[in-house]
């Protein structure tokens, strides 16, 4: 497993994750008024497994260049905790918590990834510097959401919704831990199959919990395919991507950019509010980021000013 190495490459993946995931809020909410939550889910995996899988077929189906013990089973676990297990969890838990705190509990991913990759990624050790930056992070995006961010609903169940959605957080870290940890590997073929093993995990899920799949009107599919095709398929190779060359724990500031995107996109297509404190938040972000990430900034910036 070569070190990672981050690009300006990189920073552009990176950016456009966090704006493609910050959006999905809005095609999630259009879509939930033609179909359950369950069944979003697995429709938007099924859609972007069979468009990922034609793309990995016409380039060869291309997967691992070579195998160690346990390699397989490492592509189930990650297929499932990627996107089947924490998507299901997500839809159950925010019933009964806040959208602010389900928020927090994505931001708080980039915190999980710190310990995970400083003990199973070689060249990930966690510094101090690096704690503090990503710790500044977070809270950028607490002071983003604002109150919303650990208020009680006062739902019965809501302690288990909580713990649904940092069970869902913890999903996304480990995964992307994992997913660095796989021997030398194909992007587009890993990611098709770990989109494979997703589907499979969610179809049945979804008809256990929500019984046969609902039929869409036309707006909803329209929704679907997008979420399909951008949200889920595109994004996921660029994860894929990213962690792959640059790493989990950098790949991890892309879940502090999803609020910020969330809440600009909201106010500039839907009328939502802006908060005051967005500025602060972003700087507070922004600053969190540089911190954590300053060695490759430094790298970076070398490089481009080189003759």
């Amino acid at each position: 497993m070569d070190q990672p190495e981050i690009t300006r490459t990189s920073w552009l993946m990176v950016g456009i994750l966090g704006l493609v995931w910050g959006a999905s809020f809005l095609f999630v909410e259009v879509a939930l008024r033609g179909i359950t939550p369950f069944w979003l889910a697995a429709a938007r995996i099924t859609f972007a497994s069979l468009l990922m899988t034609a793309l990995w077929g016409a380039r060869g189906w291309r997967l691992f260049t070579e195998t160690r013990p346990g390699t397989w089973t490492t592509v189930l676990i990650v297929g499932a905790l990627s996107s089947a297990v924490p998507f299901m969890l997500l839809s159950w838990g925010q019933q009964y918590v806040t959208s602010g705190f389900a928020g927090v509990c994505m931001a708080a991913v980039a915190l999980m990834v710190l310990p995970l990759a400083h003990f199973l990624v070689p060249g990930e050790h966690l510094t101090p510097r690096k704690t503090i930056g990503f710790l500044l992070g977070f809270f950028g995006v607490v002071v983003l959401i604002g109150g919303q961010a650990f208020v009680s609903t006062g739902a019965a169940l809501e302690t288990y919704g909580r713990l649904a959605c940092l069970a869902a957080a913890g999903c996304y870290a480990l995964s992307s831990v994992l997913v660095r940890r796989l021997p030398s590997v194909d992007a587009i073929g890993l990611a098709t199959v770990l989109l494979i093993v997703g589907a499979l995990v969610v179809i049945p899920a979804a008809w256990l919990r929500e019984g046969p799949p609902p039929m869409p009107n036309q707006q909803t599919l329209a929704v679907l395919v997008v979420l399909g095709a951008v949200q889920t398929a595109a994004a996921n190779f660029l994860r894929v991507l990213v962690i792959r060359t640059a790493g989990p724990t950098f790949m991890s500031l892309t879940n502090y950019q999803v609020p910020l995107w969330s809440v600009v996109l909201g106010a500039l297509i839907l009328g939502e509010p802006l908060p005051a404190s967005l500025l602060l938040a972003l700087a507070l972000i922004l600053a969190g980021v540089g911190l954590s990430q300053y060695g490759a900034l430094t790298r970076l910036f070398s490089r481009v000013q080189r003759p």
